[in-house]
């Protein structure tokens, strides 16, 4: 098979997951709950995410997993850097999140700014985008560009995306918090995540990049001190 078109697979594969993930997240959900009700919607949209996830899982595997001349040690470092904000931001969003469903049904909106949303209101979906960028920058293997590229479209396009649905739902609430906050990370105001959540996430670190090395590739300071 020539080189470029074996990489139509998961090009189709991450194709489908943005397309379906985006069509179902916005322009065809309202038709498709009112139709189907909000619980098989769910479950056929959750079939259809995980169905894409497999398929790019089969697609990756099967492509070379170093074609790439890589970034050098230039690249571990900053790669490094990026997955420990990555982590910094995900487990502080897990605190005081407006975005995230509530099981009262109404979203509470927080008081003031605090934490990792003095940093940007979409914590959550910068610290996947962090993450695919470190992966991309490594310029390890074409596969992972593909799927780094496609999680970093969903963490922004899907953050602006929100923004948009937040504003039609909760109006001036929603309005009143993002003049509150920064969709762009204000990476002056890290400090404000806590010494918390910094250690966790220096803790987290060194466990996932211990075991990546245990998966075969060296990863953070492992790849420096065995």
């Amino acid at each position: 098979m020539d080189h470029h078109m074996s990489f139509i697979p998961l090009l189709s594969a991450c194709g489908t997951l943005l397309g379906t993930h985006f069509l179902l997240s916005h322009p065809l959900r309202k038709a498709l709950v009112s139709l189907l009700g909000e619980r098989i919607f769910l479950a056929l949209y959750s079939l259809i995410a995980f169905g894409a996830i497999g398929w790019i899982a089969v697609s990756f595997r099967k492509l070379p997993p170093m074609d790439l001349g890589g970034s050098g040690i230039a690249g571990w470092i900053i790669a490094s850097l990026l997955t420990i904000l990555a982590l910094v931001l995900l487990l502080g969003s897990f605190t005081g999140n407006p975005a995230l469903p509530d099981p009262s049904g109404e979203p509470k909106m927080p008081s003031q700014t605090k934490g990792v949303f003095r940093i940007t209101r979409h914590p959550m979906m910068w610290g996947f985008a962090l993450w695919a960028i470190a992966h991309i920058t490594l310029w390890w293997s074409m596969r992972t560009v593909i799927v780094g590229g496609t999680i970093l479209i969903l963490a922004l396009l899907g953050s602006a995306l929100q923004d948009m649905k937040k504003e039609r739902l909760m109006g001036l609430k929603w309005k009143a918090w993002e003049n509150q906050t920064s969709f762009w990370p204000r990476w002056q105001a890290l400090p404000a995540a806590g010494w918390l959540i910094w250690t966790a996430a220096l803790i987290l670190w060194l466990g996932i990049t211990w075991a990546h090395g245990r998966a075969g590739i060296p990863a953070g300071i492992w790849r420096w001190i065995g």
